[in-house]
């Protein structure tokens, strides 16, 4: 039979042992529902004996469209106590880029909330190796699909088969990421890389058994599956919030005594900004987590004298490494010399800062940062040339230039690919300009990022037009609006005659980002 899978680093054995220990503890809240451990247990087991009886084999993809909420969470149990694989879907994106990803996953049942029934049975008949949808809430009409509702699947009593021939180094989820190249990547990763970032987290962030988190962010990103994570291993209760509401979550803190959060630091920044902030009791908080962004200083310090109990916890990475990298935590995330950091290697992480050439860089200079270690990704799903690239020199190539201190804290001097970061979303501007570049009176275009109060940076898009042509900055927005989610599309749009390039014809990015980020955003 092999190694005993209690041996394995296997993410349902995790939530069975704390469902053995602690079975009546809450684990996940969502409004008025409270799965405790044992709950959460039972019905995930349930709901991977349907997978089962419907056919879903190890290695077979399970996709949702879901808001944050209860059935996220047993599902994503479900599908790891089964060996089958986990694909979250951005709830954000058009039809094109749903249909895309829902294709390339090999998808064969899909889950999804209500209100998403009419974006995907409006392409049902594009969706070939989907073999039945499964709807939270009332199912609509279908004329190709099978369609079931959630909670029609725990009438009556099923049966689970324990998978005996799982191991921690088979796929857990495969997580997409926005396209550099117009379509995005997906990132597999094992029951071991979101495992091991688990404890990783715990030991950086010091945390405690029995700690209760509140999450806001969509669980969709790998954010979401990491703390879901890392909650089980420490026998933890998450309270989660389908929407962003400061007030609600000002609320939450006080009422159930919240010892943890993460949030980006565009939505921190809003919290501080709500009304009466200081007549609530948020003496309970004691880890203030944030990434996504550079968390300006000032920030921090308002996030301290709001969360008197409280110490800053940042992280950086990318979803390719399970995601976290390196963490700034305590009293180096409010050193003015360490502000600029994302702080030292996580535990387990090998980190490189190579030149092109796979060469150490000396301290102090700027290179693309490498990892190894047991967080990294299994592949690019179907992928091959992408994975070998990634992988070149047995490292795994981040794409981000950084330089190192003597000290060992990490510093981002250009981010992947020209990402945006905007509330913690990262957009890539090239996905936006091959869009740009399809509209017929477009000769040129350039997106870039540009600084933001509110979400720290929102997408510009620098336009020169064909001879004769006259477009306005609301055409711009609606044309994109059509083809991409709508965090991805112009904020604002600026006309020029040309734009500057070097000797080669490749646009100066870097002086057009500053350029017009010289200028007054209103």
């Amino acid at each position: 039979m092999g190694i005993s899978m209690s041996q394995q680093l296997l993410i349902g054995e995790g939530l069975k042992f704390s469902a053995h220990y602690v079975p009546n503890r809450d684990a996940f809240v969502y409004g008025e529902e409270r799965l405790t451990y044992g709950k959460t247990l039972e019905r995930a087991t349930h709901l991977a004996g349907w997978l089962q009886k419907h056919g879903v084999q190890k290695n077979e993809k399970i996709a949702c469209l879901f808001k944050n909420g209860t059935p996220f969470v047993e599902l994503f149990f479900a599908v790891s106590l089964n060996g089958s694989v986990f694909v979250p879907v951005n709830f954000r994106l058009v039809t094109a880029e749903l249909q895309y990803i829902l294709n390339h996953a090999d998808i064969k049942i899909l889950f999804i909330d209500e209100e998403f029934a009419d974006t995907i049975l409006s392409i049902e008949d594009k969706l070939p190796n989907i073999e039945k949808i499964v709807v939270v809430g009332r199912a609509a009409e279908s004329n190709d699909i099978p369609l079931v509702t959630y909670d029609s699947i725990f009438e009556g009593s099923i049966s689970f088969r324990q998978r005996e021939d799982l191991d921690d180094d088979d796929p857990l989820a495969i997580v997409y990421t926005s396209g550099t190249t117009g379509k995005p990547k997906g990132a597999v990763l094992t029951h071991k890389n979101l495992y091991m970032n688990g404890m990783h987290k715990l030991y950086h962030a010091g945390a405690k058994f029995g700690t209760k988190h509140l999450t806001i962010p969509p669980l969709f990103h790998i954010a979401g599956l990491a703390n879901i994570t890392q909650l089980i291993l420490m026998q933890g209760t998450m309270f989660i919030h389908r929407e962003f509401n400061p007030r609600v979550i000002l609320e939450t803190i006080e009422r159930e005594k919240i010892n943890s959060m993460f949030l980006v630091p565009s939505m921190w920044n809003i919290v501080l900004k709500e009304p009466n902030l200081h007549e609530y009791d948020l003496s309970s908080m004691r880890i203030c987590a944030t990434a996504g962004a550079i968390c300006p200083l000032e920030l921090k310090y308002k996030i301290i004298d709001t969360f008197k109990n409280g110490s800053i916890h940042e992280t950086f990475g990318q979803t390719e490494m399970s995601p976290s990298t390196t963490f700034l935590t305590g009293e180096d995330a409010l050193d003015k010399s360490k502000t600029a950091s994302v702080g030292r290697p996580s535990l387990n992480v090998r980190i490189r800062v190579v030149d092109d050439n796979m060469n150490d860089v000396p301290v102090g200079e700027i290179g693309e940062i490498v990892y190894q270690g047991p967080t990294t990704m299994k592949e690019y799903y179907k992928n091959p040339e992408a994975t070998k690239e990634a992988f070149r020199g047995g490292w795994f190539h981040s794409g981000d230039l950084v330089r190192m201190d003597e000290e060992g804290f990490v510093y981002v001097v250009d981010r992947k690919k020209d990402m945006i970061i905007s509330g913690g979303e990262n957009i890539y501007p090239k996905e936006i300009e091959e869009v740009l570049y399809t509209h017929p009176d477009i000769l040129e275009a350039a997106v870039v990022g540009v600084p933001d109060p509110k979400w720290g940076e929102s997408v510009k898009a620098c336009i020169v037009l064909n001879q004769g042509r006259q477009l306005f900055e609301v055409d711009i927005i609606q044309y994109c609006q059509q083809y991409l989610a709508s965090y991805k599309k112009p904020r604002y749009v600026e006309f020029f005659d040309i734009l500057p390039k070097n000797a080669a014809g490749k646009i100066l990015k870097t002086e057009l980002r500053n350029a017009v980020t010289d200028k007054a955003i209103n």
